[in-house]
C-alpha cells in the first residue's frame, strides 16, 4: 500500500510538471491557429484564405502580435495592437471584423483568446485607418507615422499611436477608445468563474494530489518503522 501511494504520487506529480510548461506557454503567448475562408486585412497586411498561427511576440511588451504560416516556420506579419475588452469570455477564439470600403478585403478589428475578457485590437497604418473609419463610422487606431518599418518589433514598440475619426481627424487614443477595463467588465470578471482552456484547468489539482499522495506514503513508512521498533523493544 505504501509503495502504491508513493508510486501514484510521483506519477501524478511528474505528469503535472510535464504538462504545465505547455499550458503556461499557450497562456503566455496565446498561440492560436485561425483559418480564414477568404482574404482578410490585418493591420494593413492582406492574408489570403488559409490557416495562420497567431501569437503574442516574446518580450515585455504584450501588445505586439506576430502572424505565422500554419506550420509556425515563417513570419507573415508583425503588428501592433491596443487592449480591447468584452463583457464575457468564451471557450472559443473570437475574431471581430469591421466594415470596409466596397471591394476591400474584410478588415480584422480584434482578436480574443479563449477564456479572456481582454483581447487585442489591431492598429492600422494611417491611410488604411482613414478608409476604415469612414466606411465603418467608428474610430480606428492608427500608427501616426507612415515611414515605420512594421517588421521591426523595436520600432513598433516606440511608434506613436493615434485614433482616426470618421471625419478624418486625428485624436489621442485614450480620449475615444477604452484602453483600460471598464468597471462593469471588472465586476463581471470577478463574480463569474474564468473559463480557461482545459489544458491548464486541472494541472494544479493534479500536482497537489500527487504531492499529497507522496506525503501519505512517507507518513505510512514512518509510522510502520515506529511500530516495528515498538514491537522489538517490547
Amino acid at each position: 500500500m505504501i509503495k502504491k501511494a508513493l508510486g501514484l504520487g510521483f506519477t501524478l506529480a511528474l505528469l503535472g510538471f510535464v504538462w504545465a510548461p505547455a499550458a503556461r506557454a499557450d497562456e503566455w503567448n496565446r498561440e492560436t491557429k485561425i483559418t480564414f475562408s477568404q482574404p482578410v486585412d490585418i493591420a494593413g497586411h492582406v492574408l489570403l484564405a488559409g490557416t495562420y498561427l497567431f501569437k503574442i511576440a516574446d518580450g515585455n511588451d504584450r501588445h505586439i502580435v506576430q502572424i505565422f504560416s500554419a506550420d509556425g516556420k515563417t513570419v507573415i506579419a508583425t503588428v501592433m495592437t491596443i487592449p480591447d475588452y468584452r463583457l464575457k469570455a468564451t471557450n472559443e477564439t473570437v475574431v471581430k471584423f469591421g466594415e470596409v470600403p466596397a471591394g476591400s478585403p474584410e478588415a480584422v478589428r480584434a482578436w480574443f483568446y479563449p477564456g479572456r475578457t481582454a483581447g487585442e485590437e489591431f492598429v492600422y497604418p494611417k491611410r488604411r485607418a482613414i478608409e476604415l473609419a469612414k466606411a465603418s463610422k467608428v474610430v480606428v487606431p492608427a500608427i501616426a507615422v507612415e515611414s515605420i518599418d512594421v517588421a521591426d518589433i523595436a520600432a513598433l514598440k516606440t511608434a506613436p499611436i493615434i485614433a482616426v475619426t470618421p471625419e478624418e481627424k486625428e485624436v489621442p487614443v485614450a480620449t475615444v477608445i477604452q484602453t483600460t477595463p471598464l468597471e462593469r467588465v471588472t465586476t463581471v470578471a470577478s463574480n463569474e468563474p474564468r473559463q480557461l482552456p482545459k489544458t491548464a484547468s486541472t494541472l494544479p489539482l493534479l500536482i497537489l494530489f500527487g504531492l499529497a499522495s507522496i506525503g501519505t506514503g512517507v507518513g505510512l513508512m514512518v509510522f510502520g518503522q515506529r511500530q516495528r521498533r515498538a514491537v522489538v523493544a517490547a
